[in-house]
């Protein structure tokens, strides 16, 4: 039986989801029943255009928030209006990540590395996540079962590394990955019902891959819809003493 099975009215907030996964997750999550309210982050209004007709369509559960997850002020007060609203969250996920834009490319080599950019990987991937496990505690500190995931990367696994190269987006997730482990043990003792965890989606048809698919074989390349539920069905069948670890889309656990 999976956690949101045993939950009355369940509480969800999907950060970054104003596109790819986290926009999954909002659809999916519209569609589940187990699920009373679902509060969704978004950075620029002129990206998130279908998470908002979406809201539109569903006033009574979907609850849009601007934030900038780089800003901490701006994590807090989404988080103040989610508490003004709900006393608890059931399930979080963290769907904020950048592997590229205009200005910002993975590097292939250490000629390609500078501080600016290595500091926009950490900041996105690593610091939005401890940041938000910061302001949601007191929502998860409640008796029902919860669980608090950030989409993480394989590629951010330091045992699995066998290519190298990619040194801001690798590092920014590992990172990403030591946090939440930490953060893990002390919600262990603060918020004992809450599972936290990193998960890999694959590689899913999203902007972020776009660049990169052309190697990736087409049985490999995930639809949206299709990470999603592989990724809820990891999240329903998370136990106890799975906090604080890293899984993979089909349930297999990752080195670090």
């Amino acid at each position: 039986m999976s956690f949101l099975d045993t939950i009355n009215q369940a509480n969800a907030l999907i950060i970054g989801a104003s596109q790819g996964i986290g926009l999954g997750f909002v659809r999916k999550l519209l569609q589940d029943d187990r699920i009373t309210q679902i509060y969704a982050t978004y950075r620029q209004p002129e990206t998130a255009t279908e998470l908002i007709a979406l809201a539109e369509e569903h006033p009574d559960k979907l609850t849009c928030l601007v934030t900038d997850i780089t800003e901490e002020s701006q994590i807090e007060l989404c988080t103040q209006k989610i508490r003004k609203d709900v006393d608890k969250l059931h399930l979080v996920v963290n769907c904020v990540g950048i592997l590229h834009d205009s200005t910002l490319q993975p590097e292939k080599s250490l000629r390609h590395i500078n501080s600016e950019n290595l500091l926009r990987y950490f900041q996105i991937n690593s610091l939005g996540s401890i940041l938000f496990a910061k302001h949601l505690l007191p929502l998860f500190k409640h008796k029902e079962p919860s669980v608090f995931a950030s989409i993480s990367a394989k590629v951010g696994s330091i045992g699995d590394n066998r290519l190298g190269g990619w040194y801001g987006y690798r590092a920014s997730k590992a990172a990403l990955n030591m946090l939440m482990k930490t953060a893990a043990i002390e919600y262990k003792r603060s918020s004992p019902k809450t599972i936290v965890v990193t998960l890999h989606p694959g590689t899913t048809d999203t902007r972020l891959s776009q660049p990169f698919q052309k190697n990736v074989p087409p049985e490999k390349l995930f639809s949206v819809q299709r990470t999603v539920n592989q990724l809820m069905d990891v999240i329903e069948n998370l136990k106890d003493n799975d906090s604080g670890e890293f899984f993979s889309w089909d349930g297999s656990q990752l080195p670090w």
